[in-house]
């Protein structure tokens, strides 16, 4: 096919499906109210989700540039490398960037990955891999948290073990994507500078500043790359995160469609029921509407937590449902809106589609998992 002819062919298809779109969202919600939705939605996710996002950005970018400075990373590298490397192929400082995303939310691994002196332990793929392994513990605290209060801590940590399964499964598979699309180059370490160089440098940096200074510095050039990073993921967020929300949700509280904000036509939920029968054998779920809560999670899993009132008031909240959500929510964590702005800012765009295809998969192995083990501890 010529390229003239392929061209053609493709704006065809494109402006084809976008019609298509539109149309089907137009059409039941109106479209004055659709395009009144988009914006509202997008502004909403600005004010409320990427200025958080930034806030925690430049809280951990500081923290870790901290941890650096002082030799917190070079610690943890040392005594969790036996744990790092037969579980995840990775060194031991990785550790504390899961444990950031834990208490915080995705990007907070990318500013660990900003620092020379974390980036250093690293190969290319297994800096790359840091977004997959980052997110599968995303906002975990608080998702943990939530499950908890809803009254059933057991099916909420079965859930953490899920969640803990799909993060190895996501960053092994992302690993191996990359060395074999990529052989030569992911085998690169990602610092050309040895430990020992870089040793000097802050041998050099500490004779230079006192205590004071160095903690001044490490804490506003940490600031300043949060800042940075904060700046990078507001067009993942803001275009994916609305996407997925015009197509999960309703009209909420209002009833009608007003052009308001997280207002959409619920697509996926109609797709999933009419394959209920492969949710209700993988996931042990018997209404099809907690399916809202995965595919939320895929754009933001704080909007997804919001949905758990509703469910509980409907009464389909049980044990099972609250260990699945969990290992998916955190597993998934807003992987589709945080994923393509955290490889963009590490400059690898071309591993976008690996990394999604990764974490997809990932997030469904840990749902099925947190199912079959919670059926496992009921009998026991």
């Amino acid at each position: 096919m010529k390229a003239s002819t392929r061209s053609t062919v493709e704006a065809v298809i494109f402006l084809a499906v976008l019609v298509g779109i539109f149309w089907a969202l137009g059409s039941r919600m109106g479209s004055g109210n659709m395009l009144k939705t988009l914006m509202n939605t997008a502004h909403d996710l600005l004010l409320n989700t990427v200025f958080y996002l930034m806030g925690i950005t430049v809280l951990t970018g500081a923290l870790s540039k901290l941890m650096a400075e002082f030799g917190v990373v070079t610690l943890l590298e040392k005594f969790l490398r036996p744990l790092m490397k037969p579980l995840f192929n990775l060194p031991g400082v990785a550790a504390l960037g899961a444990v950031m995303t834990f208490l915080s939310d995705n990007p907070a691994i990318i500013a660990l990955s900003k620092d020379r002196s974390f980036a250093s332990y690293f190969k290319k793929y297994q800096l790359i891999s840091l977004t997959n392994f980052g997110t599968a513990f995303g906002m975990g605290f608080v998702v943990i948290i939530t499950m908890i209060s809803y009254g059933n801590a057991s099916a909420a940590l079965i859930g953490l073990v899920g969640a803990f399964c799909g993060s190895i499964i996501s960053t092994r598979i992302m690993q191996r994507s990359c060395r074999k699309a990529w052989p030569v180059e992911m085998e690169q370490p990602v610092i050309e500078a040895s430990q020992e160089e870089l040793a000097e440098e802050r041998i050099e940096n500490e004779e230079q500043n006192g205590i004071f200074m160095r903690f001044l510095n490490a804490l506003l050039d940490g600031g300043k790359n949060g800042v940075e990073l904060g700046l990078q993921i507001i067009p993942g967020v803001l275009i994916i995160t609305t996407a997925v929300i015009m197509i999960t949700f309703g009209t909420g509280d209002a009833g009608v469609y007003n052009g308001t904000a997280n207002q959409g036509v619920p697509i996926l939920p109609w797709l999933a029921d009419k394959v209920h029968w492969i949710f209700e054998w993988l996931f042990g779920f018997k209404h099809m509407e907690l399916i809202a809560f995965p595919m939320t999670a895929l754009g933001a899993v704080g909007a997804a937590l919001g949905l758990l009132p509703t469910f509980n008031a409907a009464g389909i909240l049980d044990g099972n449902a609250i260990a699945v959500c969990t290992a998916i929510g955190m597993c998934w964590s807003g992987f589709l809106s945080t994923h393509t702005a955290m490889l963009d800012s590490l400059g690898w765009r071309k591993a976008i589609s690996k990394a999604l295809g990764a974490h997809t998969v990932a997030g469904l192995c840990a749902g099925v998992i947190a199912h079959f083990l919670f059926l496992l501890v009921s009998l026991l």
